[in-house]
């Protein structure tokens, strides 16, 4: 446990592909979300996935592991009461009851790092199963 808190305290580094990917979807919409992963053996914050523009909701639910912690962004698009189109990024911080204590512990020091390096998130969620997540949550969010 002390090796695990340790390593979780040294904080990850942020690469270059992470920031490039969230500016592309921010401001080019080329994709509808970005799934991060921890390499634990580089101490970077990487891509899992990118979902395409045509991608929505449920694929980036799905891409999130059962049993491991990641980080998602997600370009929630809708049109608001005055019928203006509007896109809002929700940050998802994953760590399903499954995971590894020590993936948790280093997802949650490692979490804020990456917020302040993706500017612009509108809302964050923190979810340890799909029901904390739900896309009902999301609409809530932005009324």
């Amino acid at each position: 446990m002390a090796m695990a808190f340790k390593m979780a305290t040294m904080g990850m580094r942020v690469t270059d592909e992470c920031k490039n990917s969230f500016m592309e979807m921010k401001w080019k919409k080329v994709s509808r979300y970005i799934v991060f992963k921890i390499d634990e053996g580089s101490k970077r914050l990487t891509v899992d996935k990118v979902g395409g523009a045509g991608e929505g909701y449920d694929e980036m639910a799905a891409a999130l592991p059962n049993d491991d912690c990641r980080y998602a962004v997600f370009d929630f698009d809708f049109v608001s009461v005055d019928n203006c189109r509007k896109s809002k990024i929700f940050f998802i911080a994953w760590a399903p009851t499954a995971s590894r204590i020590r993936a948790k512990i280093l997802y949650a020091t490692s979490k804020d790092g990456l917020r302040r390096a993706l500017d612009g998130i509108h809302y964050e969620l923190q979810a340890t199963d799909p029901t904390e997540m739900g896309f009902d949550l999301i609409k809530e969010r932005v009324k």
